[in-house]
């Protein structure tokens, strides 16, 4: 914009030059507002004064700003729901010299940490599921009811299918409070075992999941089954790798398998990555536009010029 500054004098000099006498170029603009031949009084004035209003209205198209200082825009994270295998199996003590639920609670633990900006809800579920805690951003609260979950506080059997259900409702009744659909909801459902309680089928609630835009991630927890010299076979029998994986398939997801702590530390990373959390150094610089001014002060001084081509005419 600022190249614009010097077009008048450019159409002045190309007017002198082209129309010597006066029949080659014509240019009414300027032949009406007297710039070229000036013989009224104070000629350098009406200039002086076309110029300035001239160079205001550029300046006021070059769009100045004020910036402020920056401030920290707060983004929207994701909501995720987990689900933890509370029935008896998790007492098996084959991860590590620990149970497989002390693992999950360590681990799930570090996981909820770092979703800082998320909503996080926890469900234990073993014969019957139940919201140990309901979504919220308060994730250290999320963590101490981790914490204090127990084996056999649902029951001893799994019911995968009522803990897929009650995440479901639990994001429609939330989408239902904010009056508008639930986005970014994940569950994560961690389980040694296959469904052999509940009402709900686990594929049927996995349709009724992708349908509400609930994306699964299913982990297998439990040491790999191995079958010893004497036939003796050690190691997680029961989880049903099968029916895990067609969840996720349905939903979107990913399965994993953790046959060790480090196993099982390596899925949370690979879900962070998959789910990445709210960037925390987004920043905006707040802009006052400053255009007006020049272009008020373009407007008042062009006030004398317009009133001097009215006498002319």
């Amino acid at each position: 914009m600022a190249l614009l500054l010097p077009l008048p004098w450019i159409m002045l000099r190309v007017r002198r030059i082209a129309e010597p006498d006066g029949s080659a170029l014509y240019l009414p603009f300027a032949a009406s507002i007297e710039v070229a031949t000036v013989a009224a009084t104070r000629p350098r004035g009406a200039l002086a004064l076309l110029t300035a209003v001239w160079a205001l209205m550029v300046l006021a198209a070059m769009r100045p700003q004020w910036l402020g200082q920056p401030l920290p825009v707060p983004t929207q994270g994701r909501e995720i729901m987990l689900a933890i295998d509370c029935s008896g199996s998790m007492a098996t003590e084959d991860m590590g010299g620990a149970s497989r639920m002390e693992i999950a609670q360590i681990i799930a633990g570090r996981f909820i940490e770092q979703r800082r900006g998320d909503q996080i809800g926890l469900i234990l579920f073993g014969t019957r599921p139940y919201v140990q805690a309901p979504l919220t951003s308060d994730i250290a609260a999320v963590h101490q009811f981790l914490d204090k979950a127990v084996v056999g506080v649902a029951g001893p059997q799994t019911a995968i299918g009522d803990a897929i259900g009650l995440a479901i409702k639990q994001l429609r009744e939330r989408e239902r409070t904010h009056g508008a659909p639930v986005q970014q909801s994940v569950l994560i459902l961690l389980t040694d075992g296959g469904n052999d309680a509940g009402v709900i089928q686990p594929l049927e609630a996995a349709r009724v999941a992708a349908r509400t835009r609930l994306r699964i991630f299913t982990i297998g927890v439990g040491a790999a089954a191995q079958q010893s010299l004497f036939g003796q076979t050690t190691g997680n029998t029961e989880l049903n790798v099968g029916l895990l994986k067609k969840i996720v398939s349905i939903t979107g997801g990913e399965y994993f398998r953790a046959t060790s702590p480090e196993a099982l530390a390596a899925v949370y990373h690979r879900i962070n990555e998959l789910e990445p959390t709210p960037g925390r150094n987004q920043w905006l610089r707040p802009a006052a536009e400053w255009f007006n001014w020049p272009l008020t002060l373009a407007l008042l001084l062009s006030v004398p010029a317009a009133w001097r081509m009215a006498e002319r005419f």
